[in-house]
């Protein structure tokens, strides 16, 4: 099934995704993007679909044919402070506020969005599977997000999070019961299963 161009009547039409919500430890990442109406690619797709190669590969072409692009990460301090699905919201509203032109019009991955600066918006589950604007936008809140765990990644590479990304693999867990916490964790998050007493 090809991917919508457009969910609204407008031109200027943003889509917006995260990448990073069931992490325990970095950021959690957003990207909003406005695609040109005439916009195609037969590889785009939901970023979780596409190889790592192919992710990297689209990052440059939606960046130099789009009309416009923002990222921005949400880091752990804040998502303790204020949730993650708070700090998720948070994060597509600041990569939407770096647009040039605005949007006229927003649609979210997922089912939950808080309303941005009175531009009307549709939340729209698996929308990154559906709408070009939101895949565009998975691929580079993934890319962007992925780059940033590779850098933390030589501050502390017991936890290899260049591989697991910060996701709760078997080998993170294991890293973080024998090593402890650093400060690119998320202390609000159950780190290790209940059998582990973790000391935070």
């Amino acid at each position: 099934m090809s991917l919508k161009n457009r969910y609204s009547s407008y031109d200027l039409e943003c889509g917006t995704d995260e990448a990073g919500r069931g992490c325990l430890a970095g950021p959690v990442t957003a990207a909003a993007v406005i695609l040109q109406p005439t916009f195609e690619n037969i590889i785009l797709n939901d970023s979780k679909q596409l190889s790592e190669k192919n992710r990297y590969l689209l990052k440059p072409i939606i960046e130099n044919e789009c009309i416009s692009f923002g990222v921005q990460h949400i880091l752990e301090p804040e998502i303790d402070d204020i949730n993650i699905l708070n700090a998720s919201i948070k994060a597509m509203q600041g990569s939407i506020s770096q647009l040039s032109p605005s949007p006229e019009y927003i649609i979210v991955d997922g089912n939950s969005f808080k309303p941005f600066q009175s531009i009307p918006h549709a939340t729209i589950v698996k929308g990154d599977s559906k709408y070009l604007s939101i895949a565009a936008a998975s691929v580079l809140a993934k890319t962007y997000r992925d780059d940033y765990m590779a850098k933390i990644h030589n501050e502390f590479p017991m936890y290899n999070w260049k591989q697991n990304k910060g996701y709760p693999t078997k080998e993170h867990r294991a890293a973080i019961k024998k090593y402890g916490i650093t400060k690119y964790h998320r202390k609000s998050f159950r780190l290790l299963p209940q059998q582990y007493k973790l000391d935070v």
